[in-house]
């Protein structure tokens, strides 16, 4: 069965498999370093299996997955952060910020190889996995989990890029190599079926050494997402209706479920899981809070993608979701760490704060997991879902369900929404939204799919039939010999 002492990444060529150890997490990780293995002596046996579905979840934590380029990515563009650090430390992160990036920058570059990286390893699993004699039921649950993560990788890619190159399997010869982009109607529909396959057999949940994969309740709440994205209001309200009716819960306690202490809690739905592994040192430690880390005289991190004013000015008086998120410069955080009234910055990221009290082997913030579904975000897919469909009484009660989590005992605070009128209640629950998920990396997508982002994120530069996506990397464009075409406006 699963051994919480296995952890692999594997890049397969045509001749040789490349064990590259990789991260995880403390259930189901932790290996001692191998050497490199011949392709064809691999993918025989179920342990060949277990290896390489554990190297996919190691490889979600690495650097392109959870650094500087889903930070330029997926956050930058947005109102509610931006750069960071000192002015000229990394200025070129600068040019997601005021919409100036070309396709030469090597973020976009960093972002497309890490999911198609990604991809890659679930395509040889499900390419080769299926030839294996093992446990049925075991076999089954792989190839689902590989489904759920190159669903998560191409909703990354699809969002970011539009029209984006369909890989369904490795490579065999050159004409799979260079492939043309895929219409991302199509892509949509892909990731829609993988994500369909897998929430039919993937378990609600797992023992204590699995803890952290992908389960039936992620790829529905994956799903929902997916169809949100394509407006199919009906498909959001059912799976976020199922996934309401499999045991989630908000964890009570906003800001501390957001600590280490309290990772895969009630009310985790994926998380990507991470953990510095002294087996493999240098190469299993996630550098996602580290970048974001408070600099100075604590000595937390980098002091990239950090809130804005705008962010500080959506909250509601006396939310305290405003102080969870956010560190201000000059406050002493729950956990006693007295943030320095001078630096660079006026606030940081409060979601992956790692205190100081927590010891690191070779980044800050190491063992900081990064939040990607969280339940508050299936209850408040759900009311919207809901409004859009013309049943306020639920919208509200979802909603309800996130801002009572957030007002805890005090009854001064945060009023229970009661407007009925559509317009009116989309916009409390987009709020909700931007309060309840700031610094998790998607206002910026959210505000685009809402078609606001002209009168958003106008005043920073963003140009209607440009900004929507982002210009392919160039370089994947020189290769294809043109075959790759870019984004109108670049």
């Amino acid at each position: 069965m699963f051994n919480k002492n296995y952890k692999y990444a594997f890049v397969i060529s045509t001749c040789a498999v490349l064990m590259i150890t990789q991260g995880c997490k403390k259930s189901f990780l932790d290996v001692p370093p191998q050497a490199q293995q011949p392709s064809e002596e691999f993918f025989k046996t179920q342990d060949d299996a277990t290896k390489a579905v554990n190297s996919i979840y190691g490889n979600l934590r690495e650097w392109k997955q959870t650094a500087f380029a889903p930070m330029a990515v997926e956050s930058l563009g947005s109102d509610e952060t931006e750069k960071g650090s000192t002015p000229g430390d990394a200025s070129f992160m600068n040019a997601y910020d005021n919409f100036t990036v070309t396709a030469t920058d090597g973020q976009l570059q960093d972002f497309w190889n890490g999911q198609y990286q990604s991809i890659n390893l679930c395509n040889q699993v499900l390419d080769n996995v299926p030839n294996i004699t093992m446990d049925a039921n075991l076999k089954n649950r792989y190839l689902a989990e590989a489904k759920f993560v190159r669903a998560y990788n191409y909703f990354r890619l699809v969002r970011a890029f539009g029209d984006v190159v369909l890989r369904e399997h490795v490579a065999k010869d050159a004409s799979e190599y260079n492939l043309p982009r895929t219409a991302k109607a199509q892509v949509w529909a892909f990731i829609e079926k993988d994500l369909t396959e897998a929430a039919a057999v993937l378990p609600q949940s797992y023992g204590s050494n699995d803890v952290g994969r992908a389960t039936k309740g992620a790829a529905l709440s994956l799903h929902a997402k997916v169809a949100m994205y394509q407006q199919k209001w009906a498909d959001v309200l059912t799976y976020t209706n199922q996934v309401m009716g499999m045991g989630y819960s908000l964890f009570p306690d906003f800001e501390k479920s957001f600590r280490i202490a309290n990772e895969n809690n009630s009310e985790s739905v994926f998380e990507i899981q991470c953990q510095n592994l002294a087996a493999i040192p240098g190469a299993s430690t996630s550098q996602y809070s580290q970048i974001q880390g408070v600099p100075g005289n604590l000595n937390l991190g980098w002091g990239f993608n950090v809130p804005t004013d705008a962010l500080v000015a959506a909250f509601e008086p006396g939310d305290p979701r405003m102080d969870a998120t956010i560190i201000f410069r000059g406050e002493t955080t729950p956990q006693g760490d007295v943030i320095e009234l001078t630096g660079p910055n006026p606030r940081y990221n409060q979601k992956s704060y790692v205190p100081k009290s927590v010891p690191f082997t070779s980044n800050q913030g190491e063992d900081q997991n990064v939040r990607v579904i969280r339940f508050a975000e299936v209850l408040l897919m759900n009311a919207e879902a809901a409004n859009e469909t013309g049943n306020p009484t639920l919208a509200l009660a979802s909603l309800e369900r996130v801002r009572a989590r957030a007002r805890g005992n005090n009854a001064n605070i945060l009023p229970r929404v009661t407007v009925t009128d559509q317009t009116a209640l989309r916009n409390a629950i987009w709020h909700e939204r931007q309060v309840e998920l700031a610094m998790e990396f998607d206002r910026y997508f959210d505000v685009i799919r809402q078609g606001r982002a002209a009168a958003v994120f106008g005043p920073k530069g963003w140009k209607a039939n440009k900004n929507e996506v982002w210009p392919i990397p160039q370089n994947e464009i020189d290769l294809s010999a043109g075959v790759l075409t870019q984004n109108a406006g670049y």
